[in-house]
């Protein structure tokens, strides 16, 4: 039996964080919740805000931007830049929150994140997401945010979503 909903936090290097959880659903739907604008406002914010923009230029080169209204009436935004697509396997982008100083062009404090879907077993497919912080100090940063409970909530919901893609 494939175990799923289990959420596994590592830190392959000094730089990079590596998340990865297997979903009860085939990786095409998987990928297609991933990758489809109408479907990453449904799981995106996880249960802790709505999304109000979901752009996303889908293509090597592409630009992607996410803004969500956190429960508290904050925004919360990020950007990135598509740099390698390889259909149903896997999405190299950068990832940029938006704070006062970079314009939102600009790759100026980037991270790397690699996604990665593989098929496990009992049709399942594993789920996996290396992030390239550029630092100890960027990486240290990100995982004490509360961005491990906010990704759980979001495989939860991504779960639902490719399980039932009415």
């Amino acid at each position: 039996m494939t175990r799923t909903g289990i959420l596994g936090m590592t830190f392959p290097s000094d730089r990079e964080i590596l998340l990865t959880r297997t979903v009860n659903a085939p990786r095409q739907l998987v990928y297609r919740a991933w990758t489809t604008p109408g479907l990453v406002r449904q799981w995106w914010a996880g249960r802790r805000g709505e999304m109000t923009v979901a752009e996303m230029d889908f293509r090597v080169g592409g630009a992607w931007r996410y803004v969500m209204v956190a429960h508290g009436g904050f925004e919360v935004a990020f950007h990135g830049t598509y740099r390698e697509i390889v259909p149903n396997e896997r999405i190299v982008h950068t990832e940029i929150m938006e704070t006062p100083g970079p314009a939102p062009d600009s790759d100026e404090g980037a991270v790397v994140n690699t996604v990665t879907f593989s098929d496990a077993d009992g049709g399942a497919t594993l789920v996996s997401i290396r992030t390239d912080a550029g630092s100890k100090e960027v990486r240290d940063l990100i995982a004490r945010s509360g961005m491990e409970g906010g990704v759980r909530e979001q495989f939860e919901l991504l779960e639902e979503l490719a399980q039932n893609p009415g």
